[in-house]
């Protein structure tokens, strides 16, 4: 690794108030939130309206590339405007939530912003989840209208009679089916993509919006395993805005730079999406910074890299990455040589634990482009902090510093806030951190304390202000960037009849992070081979949470005295394969129907 001699040639204080000066696109000022004074960036515009109106300047220019689709900013627009136009006129009320239930597709975006700027509450669902799991995101949040494509509706056709709020699906790409009261084709409002350019001009809805207004309702979920909804106002949404530039500006100044000014005319910045718009990253920190800064976002229907690389080198595209799983593919792709990636200027991500190894791969491979990482959570719009270029090459381990909005302290069990270098769990404040959870005051009461959110990631701060993540208190894993609770898991396994003691821990991954593995005890004279449980498991929840290996104890699983599985004890054994003790053995195949782990 080789920096700049004087690196940093400025400290991040001195950096983020440079940046944050008075008249300055980044300035600062403070505003009252729910009675809590809290730092917002001045320049953000106020609304996903505003937001809206300001991405639409951008006009004839390429917004959205899928496939052989080409979408404008004002074709983008115009669809927008016509489904908040068929909204209002199906009696869409100002907060009615709007559920998005497909893959990344232009119909994705046109949904979202028309929600929006129509006054509703946009509540994008996980297109990995299975039918009782859109299920219960449609009746949780009590959804009046959703939009769904072919996929997600046959895996919720049957299951419709259940929503009782719904009052009309707006189906897009059918796979041949789709008759159902509720449906209404979305190409008879908008026509097929090539079609929104000559839409109707309509003009934007005058319902009044404010930027505390709820929003959208991304869902996370806790430790009892149901989904939350993390319920954002525009004003989050918009935090993201300024946050998605400010990183870059801020490396200049590191390095003894001049940030460039924006150039109106320079070829534009061209994302290649690799995580879910349903995701809180993919539409919060993607889509609508994208929106509004001019990007064009290059869409991939289903992640190949091969398909991957194949689009770089066609679109140009100028930053890629999503989650580690995706970089680690690209950097290691046996067929890299063969593809023109000279286009690529950063490849960053988060949402997943990343090791320290994929930056240094990544500028081996790719010299001329900065690796970039960050950390959020659904509970603060996307990214809270965010990590690039020289400052991450030199701090490999750290998620970065918070951005200059937010503020971050390390609390310990007793609530008292702990010195810089000392572990324990990490609170963040800012304009980005959601009012709450969605109909849940309990969770709310719990997770949100007097403007700050307890995130239940324990973590440390340096004398500089760089976070590092540690551990995460809350029972939970990311595989590939997809959380996975383990508890959901577990009472899965329990589902089984044969099941009697079940746990759930996180195997260590090289490229996707994390992956499930479960540690179970049949009960006496049952049977139950490792793939039978799979599938049982995996009729039940998506496939990205079925544990990818299980184990089978001829005993209960170990437990500390207050009666609670020691699972510290079963990562060691998932991690130690030929150390396995004789309380937790796999079975070999044949024997008491019990299969043998991996």
């Amino acid at each position: 690794m080789t920096l700049p001699a004087n690196f940093p040639a400025m400290s991040l204080a001195a950096a983020h108030a440079a940046l944050t000066r008075p008249g300055s696109p980044f300035e600062i000022e403070e505003r009252d939130i729910r009675g809590i004074r809290t730092r917002v960036w001045k320049n953000a515009p106020p609304t996903l309206r505003d937001a809206f109106a300001a991405g639409r300047r951008h006009g004839g220019k390429i917004f959205l590339v899928y496939r052989d689709e080409r979408v404008s900013f004002e074709a983008l627009a115009r669809a927008a405007l016509a489904i908040a136009e068929t909204l209002q006129a199906q009696g869409l009320r100002k907060g009615d939530r709007v559920a998005i239930a497909m893959r990344n597709l232009p119909e994705w975006a046109a949904a979202f912003f028309g929600t929006v700027v129509a006054g509703g509450v946009a509540v994008p669902l996980n297109a990995w989840w299975k039918g009782p799991e859109l299920e219960y995101g449609l009746e949780d949040s009590g959804a009046r209208f959703a939009f769904l494509d072919g996929e997600r509706f046959e895996r919720l056709a049957d299951r419709l009679a259940n929503c009782d709020a719904l009052v009309r699906i707006f189906l897009c790409r059918p796979l041949g089916g789709g008759r159902h009261p509720l449906v209404q084709p979305l190409a008879d409002i908008l026509g097929e993509t090539e079609d929104w350019a000559a839409l109707p001009d309509r003009p934007l809805p005058t319902v009044p919006v404010d930027p505390e207004d709820d929003a959208t309702i991304f869902y996370t979920s806790g430790t009892t395993g149901k989904p939350k909804g993390a319920l954002g106002t525009h004003r989050n949404s918009c935090s993201t805005i300024v946050a998605s530039v400010f990183a870059p500006a801020r490396a200049y100044l590191r390095r003894g730079e001049t940030p460039p000014p924006a150039q109106p005319d320079a070829p534009q910045k061209t994302p290649l999406v690799g995580i879910p718009f349903f995701h809180t990253t993919g539409c919060q920190a993607g889509l609508i910074p994208a929106f509004v800064h001019g990007w064009k976002l290059v869409l991939i229907h289903k992640w190949d890299a091969e398909l991957a690389l194949q689009l770089i080198e066609r679109e140009r595209v100028t930053s890629t990455g999503g989650v580690p799983t995706l970089a680690w593919q690209i950097v290691e792709h046996p067929s890299l040589a063969k593809y023109d990636l000279s286009s690529l200027d950063t490849i960053s991500y988060g949402g997943a634990p990343a090791a320290s190894e994929l930056v240094r791969r990544i500028k081996q491979k790719f010299p001329k482009a900065a690796p970039g990482c960050g950390w959020g959570m659904s509970e603060t719009s996307a990214t809270f902090t965010s990590h690039v270029g020289e400052d991450y090459e030199l701090r490999p381990d750290s998620c970065g510093p918070a951005l200059p909005v937010g503020e971050m302290k390390i609390i310990d069990a007793m609530g008292r806030v702990l010195p810089p270098g000392e572990v324990g769990e990490l609170w963040v404040k800012g304009p980005n951190v959601v009012k709450g959870y969605w109909r849940n005051p309990a969770a709310t009461a719990e997770t949100f304390v007097n403007g700050w959110l307890r995130t239940g990631d324990i973590a440390r701060l340096d004398e500089e202000g760089f976070c590092t993540i540690v551990d995460r208190a809350k029972d939970m894993l990311i595989r590939g960037g997809e959380n996975i609770y383990c508890v959901e898991v577990e009472n899965a396994l329990y589902e089984h009849p044969a099941v009697i003691d079940a746990a759930v821990v996180p195997i260590p991954h090289r490229t996707l992070g994390e992956e499930p593995g479960a540690a179970v005890t049949l009960k006496p004279g049952a049977k139950a081979s490792e793939e039978e449980l799979r599938a049982f498991v995996g009729e039940r929840i998506a496939a990205f949470k079925v544990p990818a290996r299980i184990l089978f104890s001829e005993d209960m699983l170990p437990r500390n005295a207050a009666g609670k599985i020691m699972k510290s004890e079963l990562k060691a054994l998932f991690a130690e394969p030929a150390a396995r003790s004789d309380s937790l053995l796999p079975a070999k195949r044949g024997e008491g129907g019990r299969a043998a782990a991996g």
